[in-house]
């Protein structure tokens, strides 16, 4: 199991990341799970990386549907 000093390494590494690049990484997170042969600690790795990124999508998704919502009240 990897430390906590090391996921907040994952998460401060992932918090400065557009939509569109944590999209694109999450997507080569997946792919590379999918495809096997990693170890099981790179594979640990990969999935706490994927978590985090994964967070940082739903986090742009969210703060996008309220600017949508505010919009939308404004009209």
């Amino acid at each position: 199991m990897t430390e906590a000093g090391e996921s907040t390494a994952v998460d401060a590494d992932v918090d400065g990341l557009s939509y569109e690049a944590a999209r694109d990484a999450l997507v080569a997170v997946v792919d590379e799970l999918e495809r096997g042969g990693a170890t099981l600690e790179q594979s640990l790795a990969l999935w706490e990386r994927g978590e985090a990124l994964a967070t940082r999508c739903e986090t742009w998704l969210t703060g996008a549907r309220a600017r949508l919502d505010a919009a939308r009240a404004e009209s």
